[in-house]
């Protein structure tokens, strides 16, 4: 694909464990300069950032380790058990990884950009984004897959789940949906095919031929 005057931008979303990771490395591999909400996260909330400070201030060291680092797991324990909490979380962070997302975007030097967000809709983002695919998976194996990753009961993990909006509005909401409850080689044909879709867009916008 040949170089746009802009990324074409694609917002890749769904609900926790459904496999956006598994498609954004299929995407990456495919030339697509591709953007994690959840490493910007981290990269925002790193010693010496101001997101820190005000965490601490909305939260307390409780959600901080001795060495001053964040605890995700402990905060993660706050604000997934009250609504309040974590959209005091959010207002926080979410204007913060926004900025940065938008200034790598505009530094990219790739003809396609794809923002790996799992709040996309609930953020400016998505409006920014020129097409979004939703990821999605079954119930009982994004339950047992968040289980396996991240070594939570299913306490733990069902109250993640539950924190989210229901899987179905994000679909309803989507361009195009990547079904990833089959085998790893089932997503890559629909990634495959979305691809090539998004080239002969590419394509047609520049007048050339290319993907």
């Amino acid at each position: 694909m040949s170089k746009q005057q802009r990324p074409y931008r694609i917002g890749l979303t769904g609900n926790i464990a459904c496999g956006k990771s598994l498609v954004l490395r299929m995407l990456a591999e495919l030339g697509a300069d591709v953007i994690d909400a959840d490493q910007v996260s981290r990269e925002v909330t790193a010693p010496g950032e101001p997101a820190l400070e005000a965490i601490r201030e909305a939260f307390g060291s409780s959600v901080f380790r001795a060495d001053g680092t964040l605890d995700r797991r402990a905060l993660g324990a706050v604000v997934f058990r009250d609504p309040e909490q974590l959209r005091r979380l959010e207002a926080i962070l979410h204007p913060r990884i926004a900025e940065r997302i938008r200034r790598w975007i505009a530094a990219s030097d790739k003809p396609v950009v794809v923002i790996d967000a799992i709040k996309l809709f609930e953020s400016s983002l998505a409006a920014e984004c020129d097409e979004t695919w939703v990821v999605t998976c079954h119930p009982e194996q994004q339950l047992a897959r968040l289980m396996a990753r991240d070594g939570f009961t299913r306490e733990e993990a069902l109250l993640r789940i539950h924190a989210q909006p229901p899987q179905e509005e994000k679909v309803r909401r989507a361009t195009r949906v990547i079904d990833n409850s089959g085998t790893i080689e089932e997503t890559r044909r629909q990634v495959l095919a979305a691809w090539h879709d998004v080239c002969q867009r590419l394509a047609a916008r520049s007048g050339t031929v290319g993907e």
